[in-house]
């Protein structure tokens, strides 16, 4: 009996034994599940946020790119794909990380936009070498221009140093000048108070360059106060119509011709330094200052 007793204590306490290590298996197996369940969760949101920090990125890239693009057709277009990025990446916000069909396929959809992403660099990188390109010929274009300007200005510069080279080899040229104090009786006087005429005396000098044929000769008398004496008439001279003293008309050869010219005084002139100034074919050709004094 006490024998029997024995056998089914033990027996008890093998079935206790055996119940506790089952148990204790059982603790372990589900804290190793609980675990790996953790470790997954936690990988799943390091992969969420890995994702969206992709996303930003490339609505980041985009807008790199649109605000430095003057193409309105591509910047439409990458606009567009921007908005797609942004809605993506509002999603996968609002996804749950243990959402592993979901986080699936916003996984696939950013290999997709990222695909795209590279498609247009490449057509911006394209775009980008064709107006560098264009910019540097349109540079050459620009310096080839300044160049054949700058070679026309200098051209006509030239041409006008050569049309006033020969304007002037062609300009008539008054040389030797005089003055002679004449009286009422056409005598040569040296008082002041008898004079009645001044007897010019000049010659137009020798140019073989000059045009001949019939020539006009205008002649001011300048007094002291600027005044012309006796203004006969006017001619016009860069433009303004000047008044003169004397006009000549003759027939110029190319040859040097000798002129005795009178100029009728009806006044006392005023005493100081007087001038002659000659003019012919619009130009001065001839000035020069003399005396009238006591």
């Amino acid at each position: 009996m006490e024998k029997n007793n024995k056998l089914i204590l033990i027996a008890g306490l093998a079935v206790i034994v055996a119940l506790v290590i089952g148990l204790v298996f059982s603790m372990l197996r589900t804290k190793k599940a609980e675990e790996n369940v953790k470790a997954m969760e936690e990988i799943a949101a390091f992969e969420k946020e890995e994702m969206e920090a992709e996303y930003e990125n490339l609505a980041m890239q985009y807008d790199g790119y649109t605000s430095t693009l003057t193409n309105d057709s591509l910047v439409r277009l990458l606009s567009e794909e921007q908005q797609h990025v942004r809605d993506l990446l509002e999603e996968l916000r609002m996804t749950k990380s243990n959402d592993a069909k979901k986080i699936a396929a916003l996984k696939k959809e950013l290999a997709t936009v990222r695909a795209v992403m590279v498609q247009y660099v490449h057509q911006i990188d394209s775009l980008s070498r064709t107006n560098e390109q264009l910019a540097l010929e349109n540079q050459q274009v620009k310096e080839n221009l300044a160049v054949m300007s700058q070679q026309a200005e200098q051209l006509q510069q030239e041409k006008a140093q050569l049309t006033e080279v020969v304007n002037r080899a062609q300009m008539l040229e008054v040389g030797s000048f005089g003055v002679t104090w004449l009286n009422d009786r056409g005598k040569k006087t040296s008082q002041y108070k008898k004079i009645a005429k001044l007897q010019l005396n000049f010659n137009v000098l020798k140019n073989v360059a000059a045009d001949p044929g019939n020539k006009t000769l205008y002649i001011r008398l300048v007094r002291p106060d600027s005044e012309v004496l006796g203004q006969a008439g006017t001619f016009l001279y860069d433009g303004v119509e000047v008044p003169y003293s004397l006009m000549q008309d003759f027939e110029y050869s190319g040859e040097q011709q000798d002129f005795i010219l009178y100029y009728s005084v009806n006044e006392l002139l005023p005493q100081g330094n007087y001038r002659a100034e000659f003019f012919a074919e619009g130009n001065m050709i001839g000035e020069f200052g003399f005396k009238i004094e006591k």
